[in-house]
């Protein structure tokens, strides 16, 4: 299909979802979208065993699009820059010591423990699936999506310090789960006997530390460019550039993109470009990002609830689907509580946060595109499927309640 086309259309149906959300479901804008997107394909499933031609003109859109390429090398850039420069780096650097540690411990722990008890409970049922596999699974739905976290926690009644670690945390996190990712990737292909661990290490240092120096300084030039300025046209087209030159650059050396654009964000929007008290070039900059990562958060959640006419095999895996959210929700909630036990004097988060905590961590859809990037293999519509369905619950359940689960921690804390 022609790109203009896969565009126009993809562009048109989140116009009509957001519509019918906004004028009749008044849901908020994230979870109504891709409820609406998840009924579409159902429906268009049910349609194609009515009437088979009828539904080949329906996923034409569906088959057409290469999510895992759209989303990591294309939109995760732009919605992790948005994230980033529109975040309060004062705020950030308050809580700092709490966002890197969830943000590299709790990845690792998290992800040890996801594959250490699906491999467990899978065996109980008799569902073989490798120990690197069951890994290899944490490590892609472990790292918090900061694209579905920053779609909820807008509408939450989070305190301000735990709504900036969660935000800080989903921006960080994805480098490290990413660089986990491919390391586990590695070893499953070449097997645990030929992996290089000086290789990896020096891979991961490369990949995290590279990604941050180089968008360090790259976001501190295009700051220094944007407000040397006042025409708001080329301040726009700076920020632009910069996303773009992170991910092609980062692509090219081998770095995470994702804490390369992050870095890029922070630095660039941490500080006013405004030259004078009467120009609003910042405020309006932030304007811009905010409106690009709504409209790019549409087009997202859109295309993930579409992805479903792509897994007809989703249906024989919803019991390890299940399995799946139970084990993962386990697992974030061991990853915070092991940190703050060792770690206490060095967060700023205390017990009665930790439900709330494991509740915000959202997965969205770049932990689809990562399952989606699997080479084929035996146990990758498990991974797959597994994913999609976490990803539902995260998305629809968890967001849905996250407000109540917020109440009902405080209610407990005001009866103790």
């Amino acid at each position: 299909m022609h790109l203009f086309l896969i565009i126009a259309l993809l562009v048109i149906v989140s116009a009509i979802y957001s519509y019918i959300n906004a004028r009749w479901l008044k849901l908020p804008g994230t979870i109504g979208i891709m409820t609406l997107a998840i009924a579409g394909s159902v429906l268009t499933i049910i349609v194609d065993r009515l009437n088979p031609k009828i539904a080949d003109k329906l996923t034409i859109l569906a088959t057409n699009i290469n999510f895992s390429t759209t989303v990591l090398n294309i939109m995760l850039g732009f919605l992790l820059f948005a994230s980033a420069f529109n975040l309060d780096t004062r705020k950030l650097k308050r809580e700092m010591r709490s966002v890197f540690v969830l943000s590299t411990l709790g990845v690792i722990v998290s992800t040890a423990i996801f594959g250490t008890l699906l491999y467990w409970v899978t065996g109980l049922i008799d569902i073989k699936i490798p120990y690197i596999y069951c890994l290899l699974f944490g490590a892609l739905i472990s790292p918090t999506d900061p694209v579905a976290v920053g779609a909820i926690i807008k509408g939450s009644k989070l305190p301000n310090n735990l709504e900036t670690i969660i935000s800080g945390e989903s921006l960080f996190n994805d480098g490290i789960g990413l660089v986990l990712f491919i390391t586990l990737l590695e070893i499953t292909q070449s097997g645990t006997d030929n992996i290089d661990f000086a290789k990896a290490a020096l891979l991961f240092v490369q990949e995290v530390f590279g990604g941050i120096a180089m968008g360090a300084v790259t976001g501190f030039i295009a700051f220094r460019l944007m407000k040397s300025i006042n025409d708001f046209q080329t301040i726009v087209l700076v920020s632009l550039s910069l996303v773009m030159f992170n991910s092609l650059a980062a692509t090219l050396l081998h770095l995470s993109i994702p804490l390369a654009v992050v870095t890029a964000g922070l630095f660039a929007g941490g500080r006013s470009i405004n030259i004078d008290n009467k120009d609003h070039s910042h405020q309006a900059l932030e304007k811009f990002w905010t409106l690009i990562d709504e409209m790019l958060n549409t087009m997202l959640f859109v295309m993930i609830g579409l992805q479903m006419v792509n897994f007809p095999f989703i249906q024989n895996y919803w019991i390890t689907g299940i399995i799946g959210i139970v084990i993962l929700l386990g697992a974030r909630w061991l990853s915070i509580m092991l940190p703050l036990t060792f770690l206490r004097r060095s967060l700023n988060v205390n017990y009665s946060s930790i439900n709330i905590l494991t509740w915000a961590g959202l997965r969205g859809g770049i932990s689809i595109a990562l399952a989606l990037a699997l080479p084929a293999s035996n146990y990758r519509h498990f991974i797959l499927a597994g994913t999609y369905f976490i990803v539902i619950f995260s998305i629809i359940v968890q967001g849905l309640t996250l407000n109540r689960v917020i109440n009902a921690s405080y209610r407990e804390n005001e009866k103790d």
